[in-house]
């Protein structure tokens, strides 16, 4: 969000006026009481409002912040500004299609603002309108053709739609005007298929040899080092990296895996075998979605891929529906065994309302890809009891170490140290194993090894377990083009292979941690101990 604009300071409260230069300064703690104490006074100084949901939102405190910014826009209909930051914490919300809808009256009203234009190119982008978001990027970098991040989100979008080489070219475009901007570095490096030349790292190690640089760009600097160091087999240089980088990022991003731990105690409480049966005889019978869930890295875009190249079913996205509707019901889990079957069915129906925003084919399936989703599964059986369950596997310390050298740009707090990542791992097998136990067949489990052993085959039951006849379409899904915005996109584009299988094995001398932490999970993969 922006702090106030330029103004007189005579017209204002000078409380306002010092709360302003406060949030510029990013000095919170001086900002809060000052606007604590004016609205006490003014409650309806509707500028006031708008920058104590700035202060919301810098904080991370989004439904403060959006109700903060609906009262102003109440107060004052025509504040353009606070209708622009209302759709900047609904996009930040997963509200994408929300966002566009107060971003059209702001654009109408403030037609020449660039800024708006870029975040209406990111949200047709979050709900998969990749031509108009595309289009925007284009208005705006030709309007400003020196915005390296901008640049970025447009190398992004062309990615993701599959133009890799135009993709490349505004990445490189970025670098040209900030050398040190480490995102662009990464978002080369996670392409996957680009090898970093000398002259290249060179480059990288220059910035981050530079004092002033943000943790930001030093994280993803270096990641991105650590991947060309791989690249060239150094196993040593480029573990470093990898370390290094995680550290930081752990320190920015902290996570307890005890919590993770308690979830899953809680929900293996909540799943009993009468609940997972669904005795309450509800659930919305839409057949529609197909669930891919599991670890992240573990090869679940390429099991979308495989289903999308299918001629009735529709790739979306990694969605946050699953969690946002959990997050709904009270006491969750337990809570879950107190919900009636009316309820249930609304549940299943708002999910598949609020996901119809992602699906611009008339296909009557679609994925859901969100890995993270393996914590809901008791959730999606009572809520959407004819939806399908795929639990996508991959050996933990080829899928452990994957995620380790994988910079997340959020969410996924345990891959940024190796002991954390194989608990992670430890209570995924033990809440799925127990869905196995009390609700056998409810999850169908594909392993990436055997996926790629007996490709034909797994393709077939998978299908299979879909209820979707065979079609050789599943077989050639390289050849697919549709829009893929995980970080496995360009390997997806091509054939079948092996290439990642083993990449963790120069690695192993430095995996002890993980080892540990997976315990007996490791020797009994593919089973569940």
């Amino acid at each position: 969000m922006a702090s106030l604009p330029d103004f007189d300071p005579r017209s204002y409260d000078p409380r306002l006026v010092r709360a302003a230069h406060a949030m510029n300064a990013n000095d919170l703690p001086v900002a809060e009481p000052l606007l604590r104490s004016l609205l006490k006074d003014n409650p309806f100084d509707v500028r006031a409002i708008r920058l104590f949901a700035e202060l919301a939102g810098r904080i991370g405190r989004y439904q403060d912040a959006e109700n903060l910014l609906r009262r102003a826009i109440e107060l004052a209909p025509q504040f353009t500004p606070a209708r622009a930051n209302l759709a900047l914490v609904l996009y930040r919300t997963n509200r994408a299609g929300e966002a566009l809808e107060e971003l059209a009256r702001v654009s109408a009203e403030d037609p020449d603002n660039i800024g708006i234009a870029n975040l209406q190119a990111a949200a047709y982008g979050r709900i998969g309108e990749f031509d108009e978001a595309l289009a925007l990027y284009a208005h705006v970098l030709a309007e400003m053709p020196e915005q390296p991040k901008v640049w970025m989100s447009y190398g992004h979008m062309l990615k993701t739609v599959g133009r890799q080489a135009e993709g490349i070219a505004a990445y490189r475009r970025a670098l040209a005007l900030t050398p040190t901007l480490g995102e662009v570095w990464w978002s080369l490096a996670n392409l996957k298929t680009v090898r970093f030349s000398d002259e290249d790292i060179a480059a990288m190690e220059a910035a981050l040899g530079d004092a002033g640089i943000s943790p930001e760009d030093r994280w993803h600097l270096d990641f991105a080092l650590g991947k060309a160091f791989e690249d060239r087999g150094e196993a040593a240089r480029a573990f470093a990296h990898y370390a290094a980088g995680n550290a930081l990022r752990k320190r920015r991003m902290p996570y307890k895996a005890a919590d993770t731990t308690a979830q899953v105690d809680a929900a293996i409480a909540a799943a009993t075998p009468a609940l997972l049966a669904g005795g309450q005889g509800g659930g919305c019978e839409a057949p529609d979605p197909i669930f891919v869930l599991g670890m992240p890295r573990a090869g679940s875009t390429l099991i979308e891929q495989i289903l999308a190249s299918h001629s009735q079913v529709e790739g979306t996205s990694e969605l946050g529906d699953i969690a946002l509707l959990a997050r709904s019901v009270e006491d969750y889990p337990a809570g879950l065994a107190r919900l009636s079957g009316a309820e249930l069915r609304r549940l299943g129906a708002r999910y598949v309302e609020r996901t119809r925003i992602q699906r611009h084919t008339a296909r009557p399936r679609f994925v859901d890809k969100m890995p993270n989703n393996w914590l809901h599964v008791p959730f999606i059986r009572l809520i959407l009891p004819n939806a399908t369950i795929i639990d996508a596997r991959r050996h933990p310390l080829a899928c452990g170490f994957s995620n380790f050298k994988q910079h997340f740009a959020k969410g996924q707090g345990f891959t940024y140290s190796l002991d954390d990542m194989g608990r992670y791992y430890r209570d995924y097998v033990r809440l799925m194993a127990h869905v196995d136990a009390v609700a056998p067949g409810a999850v169908h489990r594909v392993i990436h090894e055997a996926l790629l052993d007996d490709f034909e085959g797994e393709v077939r039951r998978l299908l299979d377990v879909c209820g979707l006849p065979f079609e050789e379409a599943c077989l050639a899904f390289h050849k697919t083009e549709r829009a893929v915005r995980t970080a496995s996109s360009e390997q997806v584009r091509r054939p079948i292979n092996r290439d990642g299988a083993d990449s963790w094995k120069p690695f192993e001398p430095w995996l002890d941690p993980l080892k540990a932490a997976l315990g007996p999970v490791l020797a009994a993969y593919p089973h569940a101990p």
